[in-house]
């Protein structure tokens, strides 16, 4: 199965009837929840049989409820948020390795060191002197000039669920435990506004992959619950048509469950309901707000969905899925495919994508490979997906505008048990930067000789989102707007990471 995305905004039902009689009488249902769900995204339904409905009918999608806001309003809501001064045309992908990767393998080989304190999958030299990532990342080397990595990123939790909230919350959630705090990305949809004002597209989105391996399931549970918006409210939780997010119950379209991967039948579907919108008048008279919550639907919904506009050569060098992953089950890797479909979504105007990856976890035990093999197995199609991520924002011209962040629960033990793995270890863990305009090419931060603690100033999941939500908006300007939520306006005013500005 492939990854999926989608560009609904959050609201709580939807039914839109095209009225011209001498057109079929197509129906598209949807209906859109904010209750957790595990289903698929979208299911078959039949078209309605009834009389044609009256334009007032059509523009009932104006009375849909969403914290009392009709959708046209929220819409113009949106716009004016869009406005303001403190907002920058940015946005960040967060690539979060669930399990927790070993820092040592991905971005601090620590090769002077003797082993177990350095990676047993060696090292490759990068194009920044006195830079080396681990062994499985050649290609990620070839690129470091456009990357900073942090050796001194530090939290104390050794729990999987309680470290993916706490750092997934920026540390807004102190404990992990999702009695405070909220994720990053809600933060920055409540922030920036919850959906694109021009194109309704979701401003937090999560892309997951479909799992068929159990524990990588429970990886991706982890993530997408660690993303959770908590108090800040379901408006703002991250957009997940792909299984459980909370703005999505299902959308329904005339179209089965076995046939979702049949885009150009999606594709054609969508192309007639466009057409008849066109042709019915139906969108006369109505105003530019009702005739844009209308035109986000379907004309949204359909872009989200086509990849023809894609050159198929980009689609064949983001492609990943010569790489198998799992334990007990085993699917090609679609890391790549996820990564292509975040930079549609930045592309598109989304300000903050979430992308799962899972089995990080390498204990060597009876639901994880070893370290060596689970790197080679899971650092392969990561190094691949993004470096291609990279240098396609390059060749795009949005290196600058697209902040890449990679990063995890925590990082592995120093020593290696019996097995051959690496435990849970938060004293260090993986973070890297690329793009977003920041200064890059450079090491920040550094750990001891046995890389087993920060060596330098420990770099905190709270320094992570103040830096995350500096890239995203002017603090400066942020402090000086009082309709602002001053909680939300100090996680840009707090202490960030100094290097990468």
């Amino acid at each position: 199965m492939i990854s999926r995305v989608a560009c609904i905004p959050a609201c709580s039902s939807l039914r839109m009837i095209l009225p011209d009689e001498s057109l079929p009488r197509l129906e598209i249902a949807m209906v859109l929840s904010i209750q957790q769900r595990s289903a698929g995204a979208l299911h078959s339904c039949r078209p309605d049989r009834r009389s044609s409905p009256t334009r007032r009918e059509l523009l009932s999608i104006g009375t849909l409820a969403l914290g009392g806001l009709m959708l046209p309003q929220l819409l113009e809501a949106e716009e004016r948020i869009a406005q303001k001064s403190w907002i920058k045309k940015k946005s960040v992908v967060v690539l979060f390795l669930g399990g927790g990767a070993s820092h040592i393998e991905t971005f601090n080989p620590n090769m002077d060191a003797p082993q177990p304190y350095s990676s047993i999958t060696g090292e490759v030299q990068t194009t920044v002197p006195g830079m080396t990532f681990g062994g499985t990342f050649p290609k990620l080397a070839s690129v470091a000039k456009q990357m900073a990595v942090v050796r001194s990123f530090s939290h104390g939790i050794g729990d999987h669920v309680k470290a993916i909230a706490h750092v997934l919350s920026g540390g807004t959630d102190p404990t992990g435990e999702a009695k405070l705090g909220y994720g990053m990305g809600c933060a920055t949809a409540k922030l920036g506004g919850a959906t694109h004002p021009q194109t309704g597209l979701p401003m937090n989105s999560i892309v997951t992959s479909e799992e068929v391996d159990s524990q990588y399931r429970t990886e991706r549970g982890r993530i997408e619950r660690g993303a959770a918006p908590n108090a800040l409210g379901s408006s703002v939780a991250p957009f997940n048509p792909s299984g459980g997010g909370t703005m999505l119950k299902n959308m329904e379209l005339s179209l089965p469950i076995d046939r979702l991967d049949d885009r150009q039948e999606l594709l054609a579907q969508l192309d007639r309901v466009d057409r008849q919108l066109d042709t019915s008048g139906a969108m006369l008279g109505t105003d530019r707000f009702q005739q844009q919550a209308i035109e986000l639907i379907v004309r949204g919904a359909k872009s989200a969905f086509d990849l023809s506009k894609e050159d198929p050569r980009t689609i064949q060098r983001y492609d990943t899925r010569k790489f198998r992953v799992g334990k007990k089950s085993f699917q090609p890797s679609q890391l790549g495919r996820q990564m292509l479909l975040a930079r549609r979504l930045c592309e598109s105007g989304c300000r903050f994508v979430t992308v799962q990856s899972s089995g990080w976890d390498m204990h060597a035990d009876g639901n994880n490979p070893g370290v060596a093999a689970g790197m080679e197995m899971l650092g392969r199609p990561l190094d691949h997906a993004v470096h291609t991520f990279l240098t396609d924002l390059a060749e795009r011209g949005l290196d600058r505008d697209v902040l890449l962040v990679i990063t995890g629960d925590f990082g592995r033990t120093p020593t290696i048990n019996k097995n051959g793995g690496r435990d849970h270890y938060p004293k260090l863990g993986t973070l890297a930067f690329a793009g977003g305009g920041l200064k890059l090419g450079q090491v920040i931060g550094s750990s001891t000789a046995k890389n087993d603690a920060p060596a330098s100033d420990p770099i905190s999941p709270a320094m992570l989102c103040s830096t995350v939500m500096r890239t995203l908006f002017d603090p400066g300007q942020l402090r000086l707007d009082s309709s602002v939520p001053r909680d939300l306006a100090q996680l840009a005013e707090g202490r960030y990471i100094e290097e990468l500005f």
